[in-house]
């Protein structure tokens, strides 16, 4: 904070490492698919000439959740950012919470060796020997990969075939009405690197993949990587891309500014604790049971996935964006994040809640009271305009109480201006 207004920028205080003086922390985010962190070690603020030391990414999913978001979801990051910055270190960091599953799954076995085969280094797990060993050859890679399990009927395997003159790898890369298969985009992205580590020329080509060409746009982050490394979509023409100039900037836009902003003031200034977040549809985090048990929320309403998949939409468990837990007051407050221009549309979705406070959160805390409110990023405004909105930070860094702000907002607010 500089003239009591919040100056986007985190200090990392308490802590000391070698002949480093100080360390900051500022948001940002890529353009296309984007690691979670970029650590860059010099004097002044990084800019787009700056070479980071470290791309990482984290994650607390382990195969005992979910074998394909745990490893391939996030393939596709490390492709891309070889793109921009061949040289530096990359990272796979497993932040688990829960235990780790003893004995690992072949998908996971074949991620890890993939992600060793591109160069990325995998901390937080306990890993064996297998798992960390880099494939030494192309014929090593396919033959592993074709020798997995089968999946479920109805699926489409990842299988790869080599012949003279091209190289085919079979992937389902349609899903919910275009390219957007993340798991297989991850997968099929990594795979198709490997390939190019050992086979420079010949075609790769992506086959069963069920798309259209009108589902081939060439923003998508497949597409563009696609182009970076010649790969073919069987029967279909891929789009010449456009470069991104950077693959970086500064995040200024959107609601996560706020939302992160609250949830480490709320940590550091108050007895309050976060039991839910997933700020900006990032990587949602496990729901804090008061037993300090860690839950993971699932996706339906309890025996209602039934009636989703038969297009009933309101059948999900609808999350806000931050659930908080005042100690002092035993209260919740269901926090929802939205940018200034679209904080009306926040307003009409805390009517969602209701499931996951009367399934989940009453009877993991039995609160007296649960809030339901919506905080904002952006505008010009000197004022918050609307009830139902507690805090503002606004583009200028101002911190904006509204008149029904939460007690622990207020606390908040009233730390950081010394009021």
């Amino acid at each position: 904070m500089e003239n009591d207004r919040f100056v986007f920028k985190y200090k990392i205080e308490n802590i000391t490492c070698g002949s480093i003086d100080s360390v900051f922390i500022k948001m940002v985010s890529g353009s296309s698919s984007f690691v979670d962190f970029l650590i860059f070690i010099q004097e002044s603020e990084p800019d787009q000439n700056s070479v980071p030391l470290y791309a990482i990414e984290e994650t607390k999913t382990d195969d005992s959740e979910s074998r394909n978001t745990g490893v391939y979801q996030r393939c596709s990051k490390f492709v891309y950012v070889d793109f921009y910055y061949p040289d530096i270190k990359k990272i796979m960091l497993y932040n688990l919470l829960v235990p780790q599953k003893e004995k690992p799954t072949q998908t996971n076995i074949f991620g890890m060796r993939m992600l060793k085969t591109i160069g990325v280094e995998v901390l937080g797990k306990i890993c064996s020997e297998e798992v960390l060993t880099p494939f030494s050859n192309l014929n090593e890679l396919i033959e592993f990969k074709n020798s997995m399990r089968m999946p479920p009927a109805g699926n489409t395997p990842i299988k790869i075939s080599a012949s003279p003159n091209s190289i085919k790898v079979s992937g389902r890369l349609f899903k919910s009405g275009g390219l957007s298969h993340d798991p297989n985009i991850g997968a099929l992205s990594i795979i198709a690197a490997c390939i190019r580590k050992w086979e420079k020329e010949k075609d790769i080509i992506i086959t069963f993949h069920g798309l259209k060409q009108k589902h081939v746009g060439k923003n998508n982050k497949f597409i563009q990587i696609a182009n970076k490394i010649n790969i073919k979509l069987d029967g279909l023409k891929i789009p010449a891309t456009t470069d991104h100039e950077s693959y970086w900037h500064y995040e200024l836009s959107q609601e996560k500014v706020a939302t992160i902003f609250m949830h480490i003031a709320l940590l550091a200034y108050t007895d309050s604790e976060i039991i839910y977040a997933n700020h900006g549809g990032a990587e949602r985090s496990y729901f804090v049971h008061r037993t300090q048990e860690l839950l993971a929320i699932p996706k339906y309403q309890q025996g209602k996935k039934k009636f989703y998949k038969a297009g009933n939409k309101k059948m999900i468990i609808f999350l806000p964006d931050m659930i908080v837990y005042d100690k002092k007051r035993n209260e919740v407050v269901d926090v929802e994040g939205k940018k200034f221009t679209t904080r009306k549309a926040g307003i009409s979705e805390l009517k969602n809640f209701s499931y996951i406070d009367n399934k989940i959160i009453r009877p993991s805390y039995d609160p007296d009271s649960i809030a339901r409110t919506v905080v904002v990023f952006g505008g010009k405004e000197k004022s918050v305009l609307e009830k139902q909105i507690s805090f503002v930070l606004n583009e200028y860094g101002e911190l904006l109480l509204g008149k029904e702000a939460p007690e622990c907002f207020k606390e908040v607010v009233k730390k950081l201006l010394g009021r």
